[in-house]
């Protein structure tokens, strides 16, 4: 599997190798991965475009302000018509009126972009994930995608909304102020020589003591949401096994190692303030006491109180956009890890994907396995499946058994292709799988699973998932197959009953014939019941047994099961071991040839079949 931190192509003769890690030169990387993600800005880019003029229109505006402000007072002191005084002081008005109407509608144009870009970026990165193969998925854990998708696209939001705003603004105000500083106070500027080195260094070391306690806690928000998850899904247990304490427990400790870090991250930061206190004192007492001696011995020639008063002005707006500028420096500090994040997932290719010229079409249900080996890693020194050969005609129904971890569902999950062999072929209607288009692979191989998902709304929504065009009439049909009908019409709403999240207000075996109704839509040549009716009573689990055989009786039928009655009856029965088939034939046959079989046979029919069911 590819490692997300080397998708990244690395001109090494653009780079420095340094403790086995290549440092960049030219910012090939830092590119590639703007690229991708200022791709996502879309049509939000006329109020990017429009933010940027409206800050610069406020900052020119602020910037002169001091200096009318200060020309004002000198004019006073010598005075001056009420006339003049009236029209300096309208235009005044205007230009705070303009510059308050300039920063409104930047503060607008920056949030609508903004928001617009972290939308697209949302939208990007879930596509992306549902475009990924199992294995894909496999590498990235689901708490730490949920933590990509929200927190870390929230960072990446604000920094833009930065980016456009106060990434400009200040900058533009701290050049603008000292120009106008040295316009207005002359060798009084000499000041910010002092001033502005000692409050750069200062903001930067702080920053950067601050950075690597930002940077470890978004691994720990993947954990603190994984915590989170795995409590939610696994409440009952938590419940049946009295583990409240020790989950609130697991998740105090969690939440406290953010606490922690941030709060120190926070302590360090806090510095940032009396350093601009400090900064800004020094500039106000040094204008001060010199600029009144200047004005004094000078008699105004040389300096006026009007430009002591822009010098103060103008020296508190260069030390708060250093300030604002050390601000944006911390948050996009912050947000670059979330940035590398989220980059990760966009960079990170499907090992699986269509060939050049797909084929459309499936011929039947046929399967064909041919030397198959399998393991989920590259990196993995074990095979979960192993010389792996089987044949199995369309319209057959073939059953699988065998122990935990035996490997059956991995057997079945190569046959639509959720992963690709290691070695060998498998073939669906004597092609193999990996030349088909994969929607249609997918929509002609149906699985249902052990712990198959509902999704909250309507069980007609649920079902239409197999297929969204299908009539009142089909669902009916699908459900009876199912032996779900029964269940759904004793509902107060029949078929539009409201199925919460996860299908919690339905049993286990109520949901899992749902799925096998959902998958009957589709009208699959090839059908797989992962120990899906596992949760269904031996009576019921005949029942569907006996519509699959009279109703769809050339889709090719795959069983998974630990209960030997629900594969009985099979045209074929494969026993797995250690990722391997054991042994392979009809029940009759099986009795005689397979020890383990026999073995699984005896035991469920001393009781332990019974004992299983009534559970």
């Amino acid at each position: 599997m590819t490692n997300p931190k080397t998708t990244y192509k690395i001109d090494k003769k653009a780079a420095t190798k340094v403790r086995g890690f290549y440092i960049v030169k030219k910012g090939l990387i830092t590119i590639s991965m703007l690229k991708k993600l200022l791709s996502c800005v879309g049509e939000y880019k006329k109020p990017t475009i429009l933010t940027f003029i409206f800050i610069l229109g406020e900052a020119i505006i602020e910037c002169l302000i001091p200096f009318i402000t200060a020309n004002l007072v000198n004019r006073m002191k010598i005075a001056i018509e009420m006339k003049s005084l009236l029209a300096i002081g309208l235009s005044l008005v205007i230009m705070a009126l303009i510059s308050l109407m300039c920063g409104g509608i930047a503060g607008y144009t920056s949030a609508k972009a903004s928001a617009g870009f972290a939308k697209n970026l949302r939208k990007a990165v879930f596509n992306k994930i549902q475009d990924y193969s199992f294995e894909n998925i496999d590498k990235f854990s689901s708490s730490s995608l949920v933590t990509r998708l929200t927190t870390d696209i929230t960072n990446v939001q604000m920094s833009y909304m930065m980016a456009i705003r106060t990434a400009l603004r200040s900058p533009l105000m701290f050049i603008f102020s000292i120009i106008m500083a040295y316009i207005m106070g002359g060798s009084l500027a000499t000041t910010f020589v002092i001033v502005i080195p000692v409050l750069i260094f200062g903001l930067f070391f702080i920053s950067r003591k601050a950075m690597p306690a930002f940077r470890r806690v978004f691994k720990k928000y993947d954990k603190l949401n994984e915590s989170v998850e795995e409590n939610i899904r696994g409440m009952r247990v938590v419940k049946g096994f009295s583990r409240e304490d020790h989950e609130k427990e697991k998740f105090g400790n969690a939440n406290e190692d953010i606490r922690a870090d941030f709060t120190r991250a926070d302590r360090i930061i806090a510095f940032n303030h009396p350093l601009m206190q400090v900064c800004m004192y020094f500039n106000m007492i040094f204008v001060l006491i010199v600029g009144s001696k200047l004005v004094i011995s000078t008699m105004g020639a040389d300096l006026d109180v009007g430009q002591i008063s822009a010098m103060l002005t103008y020296g508190m707006q260069i030390l708060m956009s250093l300030m604002m500028v050390s601000m944006i420096y911390v948050m996009f500090t912050m947000s670059w890890e979330s940035m590398k994040r989220i980059s990760e997932v966009l960079t990170e290719e499907s090992t699986l994907t269509n060939p050049q010229n797909p084929i459309t079409a499936i011929k039947d249900g046929s399967i064909d396995f041919r030397d198959v080996s399998f393991k989920y890693s590259s990196a993995s020194k074990k095979y979960a499946l192993s010389n792996v050969n089987l044949s199995i005609k369309s319209g057959m129904t073939v059953g699988i058994i065998g122990g935990t971890g035996s490997s059956k569902s991995t057997l079945v999950q190569l046959i639509p292709r959720l992963y690709d062999t290691t070695c060998g072929t498998v073939s669906v209607g004597g092609t193999d799988v990996r030349k088909y288009d994969l929607k249609t692979l997918r929509d002609n191989v149906a699985m249902v699973l052990q712990k198959n998902q509902l999704f909250s709304g309507t069980i007609k929504e649920n079902l239409r998932w197999g297929n969204e065009n299908a009539t009142d009439a089909e669902l009916i049909e699908a459900c009876r197959l199912a032996q779900a009908d029964d269940f759904i019409s004793a509902f107060p709403d029949g078929y539009d009953t409201f199925i919460e999240q996860g299908g919690t207000n339905v049993s286990g075996g109520q949901k899992q014939r749902l799925c096998i109704a959902r998958a009957l839509l589709k009208k699959p040549v090839i059908l797989i019941l992962d120990d899906s009716t596992s949760a269904v009573d031996t009576k019921t689990d005949a029942l569907i047994r006996k519509g699959f055989r009279e109703y769809i009786p050339e889709t090719t039928k795959i069983i998974i099961a630990q209960r030997i009655s629900s594969i009985q009856d099979a045209d074929m029965i494969i026993v797995m071991e250690n990722g391997e088939i054991s042994a392979a034939g009809t029940h009759d046959d099986l009795l005689f040839t397979s020890e383990i079989y026999r073995e699984i046979y005896e035991q469920q029919t001393n009781g332990g079949e019974q004992d299983e069911a009534d559970a």
